[in-house]
């Protein structure tokens, strides 16, 4: 009995406590309605005060009133027991009435039986309202969009009143102030104030307010800033603005820059994913694959196949050109989803990445058994007959998934950005980044650090004499070709993320692949990835500078023919005393 009695306390008083927590904000929620319902009936500077106040409760129940109370949806309802404000509901019955639900208990409203009313248009009285009140009531919904609980809505909110050139907004942003603890809506409310500060007639408040603003880097007051500097009403301030104007002037480059260095490294990145695989198979191998492209498409093709998995299914018929008697010869298969919801659905890209690999590894390989051992060291005829594989691929993906391109949507965790200091950086763009690291970082350790790689080093560099001591160079030709192909297929799952995936896909990419690791020099997976992140870079600064991404494209390329003229074999070229 002693033991059990310390037990009981604990568990009653953990009763008590958890019935005080939900009892709290329902006493909050029955004030709030009791003081809307009075400001309701209430008029004049008393009401406009009232409503102010109930704003600053940031209160979901005074948002729906105020938002309804413009469109006549809030009336006051005249019954035995006094004057009933409440608020009628957006649908309506056959006879077109609708139920009104009282603010003051959120209850029906109901008749003296206790039946619930259905109201017509022309049985209610809507609350008055003039030009004093609607504007009252919307500066109540801008103080309650700061009170939002999603940070980018209140820094929306923020930036409206920053921008409304209304002096009376400073007290609402200053009250504002007290209470965020958001770094960024912060920065937006000293910015927010300080813009307001500008339409001040005080030149010292001014030039304090410019000063502020180019501490804060305000990209959004630069126009205000400029038409400032121009003026001639007051030399101090446009002198002050001036070089605040200068100083913003110099973040945006700085920004410009550190982004184009960034879409440089995402662009190098993906040119890497791509151009890796290319570089076992071309590099190594000696094997200009032109289907290359279509290993791409796989992977891609992959992860649309497992997103309509993790939904509703996916399936497929194809009609063939022959003729059974009069009916024409097809098949199709239909796999059935597992119609997934929620994080469940979200996590198909997890699972398409390593089966993205394994397809068009498995492909590849079929390729080489079926075609490519017959043709090594013999490039030109390597050259037509991946062509013409790259051809029958297309038209199997066009007779399986359409001529048209599909989607493949992003998960949530792939979408959006961040910033610092205004500079943008996509969660994309940064997942590709670390995506090719760890590719090169596998691709290197595979090459370096395993038997595999050993004996793949060994038979490319002197097949006859691998072959002499005994290594099975059929099966290492088999799995290095397997390997670069499965690479292949891993950009491809990247790439059908930032855009559609289609028959011709790969064909955007072979040409940018075989220019990378023909300038990173031939069989060097180091010079690979030095050049797609130099050619990702060089093209995203020379768009910058010429202002045109087809002239930026022009003058690369020029630069490249140049740079191989230089240097043929690339820029780490393979020396070897027999190399095939």
């Amino acid at each position: 009995m002693n033991v059990r009695l310390p037990f009981i306390l604990v568990v009653a008083c953990l009763a008590c406590l958890t019935r005080f927590a939900s009892a709290a904000p329902a006493a909050a929620d029955a004030q709030v309605r009791t003081n809307l319902a009075a400001a309701v009936l209430a008029n004049g500077e008393e009401q406009q005060k009232m409503l102010i106040d109930l704003a600053n409760t940031g209160s979901k129940i005074v948002r729906e009133v105020l938002v309804g109370w413009p469109r006549d949806q809030v009336i006051v309802y005249e019954s035995t027991n006094g004057k009933l404000p409440a608020v009628l509901e957006d649908e309506v019955d056959a006879d077109g009435k609708a139920r009104a639900i009282r603010i003051d208990n959120g209850d029906f409203l109901k008749d003296d039986k206790g039946d619930i009313l259905h109201l017509s248009p022309t049985d209610v009285t809507p609350a008055e309202s003039d030009a004093a009140l609607r504007s009252t009531i919307q500066k109540a919904l801008d103080i309650l969009a700061l009170s939002a609980p999603d940070p980018d809505a209140r820094r929306a909110a923020v930036q409206k009143l920053g921008n409304s050139a209304r002096e009376s907004n400073l007290q609402v942003l200053k009250l504002r102030l007290e209470k965020e603890h958001d770094s960024a809506v912060i920065k937006s409310i000293h910015e927010a104030t300080a813009l307001l500060e500008l339409g001040s007639a005080d030149p010292a408040r001014q030039i304090s307010a410019i000063k502020n603003l180019a501490k804060l880097d305000s990209i959004g007051s630069l126009d205000t800033l400029k038409r400032l500097a121009n003026s001639k009403t007051n030399a101090p301030v446009a002198e002050a603005a001036r070089g605040a104007v200068n100083s913003i002037e110099q973040h945006i480059s700085a920004i410009n820059i550190f982004g184009t260095l960034f879409r440089g490294l995402s662009l190098g990145s993906i040119l890497l994913i791509v151009a890796l695989g290319l570089a076992i198979t071309f590099g190594l191998m000696g094997v200009i694959n032109m289907a290359h492209g279509e290993m791409i498409a796989i992977g891609a093709y992959t992860c649309y196949v497992i997103q309509n998995l993790f939904g509703s299914g996916f399936g497929f018929s194809i009609i063939l050109p022959f003729h059974f008697g009069s009916h024409p010869i097809s098949f199709g298969l239909h796999l059935p989803g597992l119609n997934a919801t929620g994080l469940l659905y979200e996590s198909y890209f997890l699972f398409a990445i390593p089966l993205s690999f394994i397809v068009a590894a498995i492909a590849g390989l079929v390729i080489e058994r079926a075609v490519i051992r017959f043709l090594y060291r013999r490039p030109l005829e390597s050259l037509l007959a991946t062509w013409g594989i790259s051809l029958i691929m297309q038209q199997l993906f066009r007779m399986v998934f359409g001529a048209n391109n599909v989607q493949v949507n992003s998960p949530s965790w792939l979408q959006g950005h961040f910033d610092i200091r205004d500079l943008i950086l996509g969660y994309n763009r940064i997942f590709v980044i670390g995506f090719a690291v760890m590719i090169v970082a596998g691709t290197w350790l595979l090459l370096t650090k395993t038997p595999l790689g050993l004996l793949i080093r060994a038979v490319m560099q002197n097949r006859g004499m691998a072959s002499c001591i005994g290594v099975r160079t059929d099966r290492v030709n088999m799995l290095t070709f397997a390997f670069g192909s499965g690479l292949a297929g891993l950009a491809g799952a990247f790439l059908s993320q930032i855009g559609n995936v289609g028959p011709s896909l790969g064909q955007t990419y072979i040409v940018d692949s075989f220019m990378t690791v023909v300038v990173g020099g031939v069989g060097s997976i180091v010079g690979t990835v030095w050049s797609a992140v130099g050619i990702g870079t060089g093209d995203q600064i020379l768009q910058q500078v010429s202002g045109s991404p087809v002239t930026g494209k022009i003058v690369m390329l020029i630069i490249i023919i140049l740079f191989l003229q230089w240097k043929p074999g690339g820029l780490f070229s393979i020396r070897s005393r027999s190399l095939d």
